[in-house]
This record gives structure tokens, C-alpha cells and sequence, in this order.
């Protein structure tokens, strides 16, 4: 074993115009995770190859532009901020959003509860409030909110936000329920001005929301938590006829992307949301969740969903840890031959092999 500070890479960016090479060293520190022990663990000691790696950058060829990264404001985290003493509570923070830290740069919040909330609450609390006259943010105030704005205190480039509905509150909906059912029709209009009036709510409190999807997870979730579930043409024709009205009737300047689901259904949902030029016109891009598999990314769903609307977003909106209960704590297990992803138990014969053992 060879000791060094640092590892040197040798980058030979390929500048395909000009036909030439330039040479430049790049020091690099490496931290560890690892069955033996380590965790983020400095590593100083490696073995040294002859054959050194080469990187070649290729400027002129580009592909996606990249919206940015990030991860989810939730009354579960900001609650949990809320029991840090102040100097944890900053150090955290700063971990996320400052300039020593990871610089997030693209976020999500949930408008009403969902399953990373305490209880569940809805700003449309009074029942047949058709005219939302008591629409309130107030079970915010004291935990998303303040969070949200100490983010953007110290963040120096700024970040945007995408809100996500997990459901209507249930008496807007036929079920009745906080879990699955549908939006009643009675209620299209009343729902649409619901997002416009968040929108103006937040932006009193000095947050401006870049985007809305217009459903998360509007297949379901099997009745776990809040949900509220929604067909391709259900969802794009409330759009066309009611939210996308609503908002461009208010003045509102924000994105809406439609869907907010596993990659393996994006055909079907694309082909409805862009179904001709109206539709195409209120739908600024397709949200995206990671789920459906450890491994399989889904790259011709994926090309389908940009082919068919190559100038609309296609923007990742949810990922989780794949933890199994209880051995989420348990690392050393992630190690085992018999460790599996949280789909091996519950995931049909016929999609096993999306979920398999580590």
C-alpha cells in the first residue's frame, strides 16, 4: 500500500474543435462507507494502478439541461427541527442549503397532510366551504414555513419549490375518506381555486412555489396514507378545464406537471397530457417518481416521455431510502447475501426481479 494525501486524477478534457488536448491534475480527497466498519471514514491508503483512469469531457456534446437537486420540506422534518436547539437546528440547515453544504437547489413541499405529517389536516377545513372563504395555512406556520425560510436565508443562489396535494379533504371527495376515492365533480372548480389560493398564501409569507404537480401518486398507494386518485384524461381534463383556467384567471406564473408516479406508466400518461395543443399548452412537464425497481431506470419510458414533449420537464419528484423494517438500523445486514430491497416481500411473482437481493 501506497500512502498519499490526496489522489491525483489525470482529466484529458478532448476539445473535438480545436482538434487538441489539455492536461490538468485535480486533488481529491475519498471517504468511505464499508462492511468493516467505516463511516465517511477519510482514506488516505490505496493501492496505486500503472494504468491511471481517463476521464475525457466533451463540452460540445450536451444532453439534458438539469433542473437542479434537492430533497422535500415535510411537517415530519420540520418538526423534528423544531426540537434541535438553535446551533443544531442552523447546523443542519446549512448542511442542506448553505454554501458549505450541499447548495439544494430544487425542492418539494406537500400542500395538506400526507404520510410524512403528524395528523392528518387540510387548509380547506369547513365543509362545504365552495368559495374557500376559510382557507387557512395556519397548521404551517409553525413548522414548514419557518423552515422554508431559514433555508432561503442561507441559501445564497436560491432554490425552487414544487407543492404536491396528496388529497382533496374528504368531503370534497366520494369516498369521504383522507385514503383513496375521487375528486366529487361538484367540487372541480372549488379544488382548482384551492391551489391559487396556497399560492397566494405562501406568497404573503414571502415563499414563491415554482411548480404544482397536480397529484401525487394519483394511481394510489394502497390505501396507506392520504391519496386521491385520478385517470390520465381525469387528471388532464381537470387541468384544461378547470386548474389551468384558474391560475392563468388569477395571474399565477407557475409550472403545472402532470402525473407524479413510477416511471413504468409514463406512455400512457404522456400520450393524454399532451393529446393536442390545449392540454399541451397547460402542462409544463411530467413528475416522476423512482419507485417500480432497485435497478431498472425505465430508459424508454424515459426517451418515450421526452420524444413526445421535447421541450417540457421531466422532473424526479420522489425517491426514498429503500429501508426494510426493522433492519433499516441494522447495517450490517445491508451486507448479508439475504438482504433485499423493501419490494422483495411485497412486489408480485412477475416483478421479483425488479426488487431482487442485494
Amino acid at each position: 500500500m501506497k500512502k498519499l494525501n490526496s489522489i491525483q486524477i489525470i482529466l484529458i478534457i478532448s476539445l473535438i474543435a480545436g482538434g487538441c488536448s489539455v492536461e490538468q491534475k485535480l486533488e481529491v480527497q475519498v471517504f468511505e462507507t464499508s462492511a468493516g466498519g467505516n463511516k465517511m471514514t477519510p482514506v488516505a491508503e490505496f493501492n496505486v494502478s500503472d494504468n491511471l483512469p481517463v476521464i475525457q469531457i466533451i463540452p460540445d456534446q450536451e444532453y439534458q439541461k438539469i433542473t437542479g437537486f434537492g430533497g422535500s420540506f415535510t411537517e415530519a422534518s420540520a418538526s423534528l427541527l423544531n426540537a434541535l436547539g438553535p446551533e443544531n437546528r442552523k447546523k443542519v440547515i446549512e448542511a442542506y442549503f448553505g454554501d458549505e453544504g450541499a447548495k439544494y437547489s430544487l425542492t418539494r413541499t406537500h400542500m395538506n397532510s400526507c404520510d410524512f405529517s403528524l395528523n392528518n389536516y387540510s387548509y380547506a377545513s369547513v365543509e362545504g366551504d365552495h368559495d374557500l372563504l376559510y382557507f387557512s395555512i395556519d397548521e404551517d406556520k409553525d413548522d414548514i414555513i419557518p423552515f422554508i425560510k431559514e433555508a432561503m436565508e442561507v441559501s445564497s443562489e436560491g432554490f425552487r419549490i414544487v407543492a404536491s396535494p396528496w388529497t382533496a379533504p374528504p368531503w370534497m371527495k366520494d369516498n369521504k375518506d383522507w385514503r383513496g376515492g375521487k375528486l366529487l365533480p361538484e367540487y372541480r372548480e372549488t379544488w382548482a381555486l384551492f391551489f391559487s389560493k396556497y399560492l397566494e398564501a405562501y406568497k404573503e409569507e414571502g415563499i414563491d412555489i415554482w411548480a404544482f404537480t397536480v397529484e401525487n401518486e394519483p394511481l394510489g398507494n394502497d390505501y396507506n396514507w392520504e391519496s386521491m386518485h385520478f385517470t390520465p384524461k381525469e387528471m388532464t381534463d381537470f387541468v384544461t378545464d378547470y386548474l389551468g383556467p384558474q391560475l392563468e384567471k388569477d395571474g399565477h406564473d407557475v409550472k403545472v406537471l402532470g402525473y407524479d408516479q413510477n416511471r413504468e406508466h409514463l406512455q400512457e400518461w404522456v400520450d393524454e397530457m399532451y393529446r393536442d395543443d390545449r392540454a399541451r399548452n397547460y402542462f409544463d412537464g411530467t413528475a416522476i417518481h423512482w419507485y417500480a425497481s432497485t435497478y431498472e431506470v425505465f430508459p424508454d419510458a424515459l426517451q418515450y416521455a421526452h420524444q413526445k414533449a421535447p421541450d417540457k420537464y421531466l422532473i424526479q419528484t420522489e425517491a426514498c431510502v429503500d429501508a426494510e423494517v426493522p433492519k433499516w438500523q441494522d447495517d450490517q445486514w445491508y451486507w448479508s447475501k439475504k438482504a433485499t430491497d423493501w419490494g422483495w416481500d411485497w412486489a408480485p411473482e412477475k416483478d421479483k426481479h425488479l426488487h431482487p437481493k442485494y
